[in-house]
């Protein structure tokens, strides 16, 4: 960092480590924060627009990401921008294979990693998926037959396009009007004639296999094909051998392959799907399919569908998810996947590969006062941190340590986003449970290309030309000292909440039921399970959620269940669900007979899917009916069930308690250690939160944590009923970590300072001078400011026209008191400071509140202060529009705005720039 004293501060040893790590090892007896590792920096995706990459810039670019903090990157090939075709490597290519293998080796060089979108562009896809493998998807096409008049029609597939393939004829049926089927394929010639006269009016459908004819989106050169079936184990074998064979040649030594969330449109089907439709639901679709392309709202559609459906998850998850990873391991490889967007269910998704990865689209409200939130600047979307917990559930109960996320997609209309912005969004995922960020994302740009470099359409572009990206180091410290904490031991929920996929799988619209981020307010929010879920969260408890094959492998240890070797819990809850399978009912009771505890908010109505000789819930019934329950309460061999619509007095009944801090305001998540329990404990509310809070874990000592800082100090605490009680202290926007000891003497540190009211104030507002350090289009004239303020405020066009660092310095008279403390406070900051106190560097200054504690860089009398402010890119920007500069030419999608129309900031204000309102040393005893 920037000096010895900061340093001290830090209180961080800084190893670099080549590969991801649990973070399981107790640190230095005089280290508060754990040892900082690879992974717990952040990572980003790497655009590599055009693959147009030569070492000199990779070698570049990656030394500058290192200096900025960050701990890895994930190569994402994608299109290039015109004018630079010369540059262009084809994907694969010995040339680029050569590239990949340079960057591996730079990064390691620099204890980076490297992670590789296994494609170019998105989905899966590419040359070598050949028609045969290609995403392919169930056309039916209708005809009648009429009694006694002959059929005319030919059975030939309509094609859409002129240049579409034709499709495989898989099966004729026929269907009376009680739809009762019949098969007639042999019926019909290879001309499409229909040799079949049975007596009576029919329905007939003809069900072709028809590909989707989607190509890969955004891809770069040589990665241009169709995209693959990911439902043919075949097809996936056939994709993942092409990777084998192209990569044979030596060991690309970078970490695992990655997926991104399922968009492949129209999919819906495969060559063998009736086959292994009637081989696991056992009954024949094809005699159905009146039924399934039905919308009526009836038990039978519901049915067929909900079985449809199930069959589609089971060939995601058996050939492409649990496939792909197999065969990843066997290259020596992980695999990071977005499970979001595909038909299947989620947490067995999530689960089946090494790293779940989840999104964060869009920007969410937080009641934080001061913090920017325009309307025109956002995409209207609202994020849920529920939909987080999918991937983070999946992890903590299968033993992953790592959970990570494409974070900051779409957070605000470009070269509009700050840092304020970005860290409650990140905190939010923090709380959800995500522990391993990667940015979306930054671009590949070389040194050669002029201001504002190569950018991607849909990224947040913190490039290295970025004017926020001298000051992105900041960012990236509070990043990674939250993640030090948050990839440390094991998650500590105390809940299991069961996710009734099967109800979500009935629903009677539509064929595929594609589970989006983007469609919550249809297959999320409505359900009991996600307003159980929230209504507990919003108690003050954590939770995770559990599948049925979950529930199927988990089994009860000491009264706990158990899901892995590193994650317990102490209740399955069971929200009001329509659909359950018998197997899952019966191994919830097992659970119960070894000793765990279960609370149904009511009985679950049925079981899944349809039966030919009609829907059978006897072997369900029969199961429930063993629980003898006595005013909703059971004993169940050594374990008890408990059938109660009030889960939280429930909860209370069985010794599970709330953390009563949400009363203050205040979100939570918890991480436990073999030493010590952590609290990430955040104010997203409207108001400064002071009182005292009582722990539910009870420790001899607790530390405070500030990751925005590092600084480290203990905080009093007493034992009250097996809790701990402590007071604090947490403005609106501030964010900490609690460690509650679980044994004394572990460390020697300072107490926490009591910063909840000043004891005098210094106001430092008056007499500075601007000048101006790096940025573009040109360096503005420096100013004399009798009152701080912005360099926008001003009446000089080159101020209002410039992106990047100024810098604004003072001197001030104070009498220090060694007892005391002291907090630099500035009202408005437009949009990142570092503050350097008499020479010496004191921290940076980006999110509300915009406080920094400078106690020791402070002498008695006499006082020098510099406050370098990085603007955002958006006023250069408007300038380049205005003057006409052509900067964004970019082939297959040209850049766009947030609505996805053509990107124009002529038009846009001035965004203020600097620092706004007063500037004061508040002292504190």
């Amino acid at each position: 960092m920037h000096s010895k004293t900061y340093l001290i501060l830090l209180l961080i040893p800084v190893f670099l480590f080549l590969g991801f790590q649990s973070l399981e090892e107790k640190a230095a007896p005089a280290d508060p924060w754990p040892e900082i590792t690879q992974t717990a920096k952040p990572w980003t995706r790497w655009w590599w627009m055009g693959n147009a990459v030569d070492e000199q810039n990779l070698s570049m670019l990656l030394d500058e990401y290192a200096r900025a903090g960050l701990g890895g990157v994930e190569i994402a090939p994608i299109y290039g921008a015109k004018g630079y075709e010369d540059r262009y490597l084809e994907f694969l290519s010995e040339d680029w294979l050569n590239m990949l293998d340079f960057t591996v080796q730079k990064a390691n060089s620099l204890g980076m990693g490297v992670d590789m979108t296994q494609g170019t562009g998105w989905p899966f896809g590419g040359p070598q998926v050949s028609v045969e493998n290609a995403a392919t998807r169930m056309v039916i096409q209708d005809y009648e037959k009429r009694n006694g008049v002959p059929f005319t029609d030919q059975i030939a597939f309509e094609k859409r396009r002129e240049n579409q393939h034709n499709a495989e004829l898989i099966a004729v049926m026929a269907y009376d009007q009680q739809n009762q089927a019949e098969e007639i394929t042999a019926h019909v010639d290879k001309q499409g004639k229909l040799n079949w006269d049975k007596e009576g009016d029919w329905k007939i459908k003809a069900i072709f296999l028809d590909k989707t004819g989607q190509m890969v989106k955004r891809a770069a050169p040589g990665g241009v094909g169709f995209t693959l079936d990911h439902f043919s184990k075949s097809a996936v074998n056939a994709y993942n051998s092409h990777f084998e064979q192209a990569l044979s040649g030596k060991d690309y030594g970078f970490r695992a392959f990655y997926n991104d969330s399922f968009e492949v449109y129209g999919a819906d089907f495969t060559r063998d799907f009736f086959d292994e439709f009637e081989k696991r639901r056992g009954y024949d679709l094809k005699e159905f399919l009146p039924f399934l392309e039905s919308e009526e709202n009836n038990e039978k559609v519901r049915r067929i569908k909900s079985d449809y459906r199930e069959t589609i998850n089971d060939l995601l998850l058996n050939n492409f998810t649990e496939n792909w990873t197999a065969w990843a391991h066997e290259q020596g490889k992980l695999t990071k996947n977005q499970a979001h967007g595909s038909p299947g269910n989620l947490l067995d998704l999530y689960a089946a590969v090494d790293i779940p990865e989840c999104e964060t689209f869009g920007s969410s409200y937080f009641p934080i006062p001061g913090l920017r939130r325009d309307s025109a600047d956002i995409r209207n979307v609202d994020p849920d941190p529920i939909m987080l917990k999918f991937a983070s559930s999946a992890a903590h109960l299968t033993g992953k340590n790592l959970v990570s996320s494409e974070t900051f997609t779409w957070l605000g209309e470009h070269f509009k986003s700050s840092f304020s912005q970005m860290k409650p969004e990140v905190e939010q995922a923090f709380l959800a449970g995500v522990n391993h960020i990667f940015y979306h994302g930054v671009t590949y740009s070389p040194e050669d290309v002029p201001y504002p470099g190569w950018l991607f359409y849909a990224s947040l572009n913190l490039t290295q030309q970025n004017s926020l990206w001298s000051h992105f180091d900041g960012f990236n410290d509070f990043i990674t000292r939250s993640q030090s904490i948050l990839q440390a031991g094991n998650a500590d929920n105390e809940l299991l909440v069961y996710w009734p996929v099967y109800d979500v799988w009935a629903e009677p619209k539509g064929k595929m039921e594609m589970i989006t981020v983007h469609a919550v307010d249809e297959w999320l929010h409505p359900t009991a399970f996600y307003k159980q879920s929230k209504k507990l969260m919003e108690q003050g408890y954590s939770l995770d959620f559990i599948s049925d094959d979950m529930i199927q492998n988990s089994r009860t240890k000491d009264g706990l269940i158990a899901t892995s070797d590193s994650n317990q819990a102490k209740v399955l809850i069971i929200p009001d669900t329509e659909f359950m399978p018998a197997e899952t009912l019966g191994n919830i009771l097992k659970l119960a007979e070894t000793g765990a505890k279960v609370i149904f908010q009511s009985k679950p109505q049925s079981t899944p899917g349809f039966s030919p000789k009609g829907a059978s819930d006897t072997t369900f019934h029969q199961l429930w009916d063993t629980i003898d329950f006595v005013s909703g309460q059971a004993k169940v061999g050594n374990g008890q069930v408990i059938l109660s619509e009030e889960i939280d007095q429930a909860l209370m009944d069985l010794g599970i308690y709330r953390e009563t801090l949400v009363d203050r305001g205040l979100d939570f998540i918890r991480r436990k250690t073999a030493d010590a329990t952590y609290y990430f404990l955040v104010n997203h509310s409207a108001n400064s939160i002071s009182d005292e809070l009582l722990l539910n874990a009870k420790g001899k000592s607790v530390v405070v944590l500030d990751p925005l800082t590092g600084k480290a100090g203990e905080i009093h605490a007493q034992i009250e009923n097996q809790k701990t009680r402590i007071k604090l202290h947490l403005k609106s926007g501030e964010s900490l970590f609690l460690k509650v000891m679980h044994h004394e003497g572990q460390v020697e540190l300072p107490d926490w300072p009591d910063y909840q009211q000043a004891s005098s104030v210094l106001d430092i507002s008056s007499d500075w001078k601007l000048t101006f350090d790096k940025g573009l289009p040109k360096l503005p004239a420096a100013q004399n400011l009798n009152k701080i303020a912005p360099w926008t405020a001003s009446k000089d066009p080159d101020a209002a026209d410039f992106s990047g660092t100024g810098s604004y310095t003072s001197e001030f008279q104070l009498a220090k008191s060694a007892a005391k403390q002291y907090v630099l406070r500035i009202d408005k900051v437009y949009e990142s400071a570092k503050v350097w106190v008499n020479g010496e560097f004191a921290g940076a200054i980006w999110s509300i509140p915009y406080r920094l504690d400078i106690s020791k860089h402070l002498q008695n009398g006499e006082n020098t202060i510099k406050i370098e402010v990085a603007n955002l890119m958006a006023n250069s920007i408007r300038y380049l529009d205005r003057a006409g500069i052509e900067w964004r030419n970019y082939h297959e999608i040209n850049f766009v705005n947030i609505d996805y129309k053509p990107f124009d900031a002529s038009n846009w204000e001035t965004m203020p720039s600097g620092i706004e309102g007063k500037v004061e040393i508040l002292e504190f005893d």
